[in-house]
């Protein structure tokens, strides 16, 4: 690592070489399904070592931009573009209207959504969500795992934690599609209305098995957020666990600035 004029800490030759090549590809010089110039190439082109490529190409890979094939080299992900997740996606009109919070987002940005249900039944509750739920780990609770795709590419896996003695008189809870507005329509229906809703975000590298459900490279960064669904009487209704693919949700909170 070199130094610049003035004691300022230049930038490593296999960042600027990642930063060109990321930029490429944001840029549509890569498109999406073109390989990334072989590790021959790029040493040709840049002048380098064979290793400062290699590095380069950890950070590439790292920006979720492009997927790994053994034996063929790097391939330029054909990847939607990113969608804005905002503070008011749980407005209660949004559920009015019939729409759940991702397909009111999904419809806003014009996208095509699909959700996928992957399971829904009992469970016993994991302990952070048993906690947040405010019942013992290992109680049994109703749990419903989806995968959310957008424009035919995983971007979402979530899994819904609710009270048993919550579900148990509510059937649409236990369908595939609980209907127009989605199970916070269903709750508030059965007289569960909602003051709030409280997430916490974590951003962190995906493991092997997440990267491969979300059709990411290994080791890309997601966001795991976790939300409680919060009623007027301060119960925790549902926790809801997502993992996020990072590249493809921007996030906007609005924050009150009076009391």
């Amino acid at each position: 690592m070199g130094t610049a004029v003035g004691g300022e800490r230049s930038v490593p030759r296999y960042v600027q070489i990642a930063e060109e090549i990321v930029q490429q590809i944001r840029a549509g010089v890569l498109k999406p399904g073109d390989m990334v110039p072989s590790e021959s190439e790029l040493v040709d082109r840049y002048g380098v070592s064979g290793g400062t490529i290699r590095k380069a190409m950890v950070e590439v890979r790292a920006s979720g931009l492009v997927e790994t094939r053994h034996g063929k080299g790097s391939i330029v992900k054909d990847r939607p573009p990113v969608r804005l997740r905002s503070s008011d996606r749980f407005r209660r009109s949004h559920r009015q209207g019939g729409k759940a919070a991702y397909l009111a987002e999904s419809a806003q940005s014009g996208a095509t959504a699909k959700v996928s249900v992957l399971y829904i039944g009992p469970m016993e509750a994991p302990e952070d969500a048993a906690r947040r739920l405010g019942v013992s780990a290992g109680t049994q609770v109703l749990a419903r795992r989806r995968l959310y795709f957008r424009n035919g590419t995983p971007v979402e896996t979530a899994t819904s934690y609710l009270p048993w003695d919550v579900v148990k008189d509510i059937p649409e809870l236990f369908a595939e599609n609980p209907g127009g507005g989605g199970i916070y329509a269903r709750l508030e229906d059965h007289g569960h209305e909602f003051a709030e809703f409280v997430e916490t975000l974590q951003a962190r590298p995906a493991s092997k098995a997440e990267a491969s459900e979300l059709a990411l490279s290994a080791g890309a960064p997601v966001v795991h957020l976790v939300r409680e669904a919060r009623t007027t009487e301060g119960r925790v209704v549902e926790v809801c666990d997502t993992l996020m693919a990072a590249d493809q949700f921007v996030f906007e909170y609005r924050i009150p600035a009076a009391d």
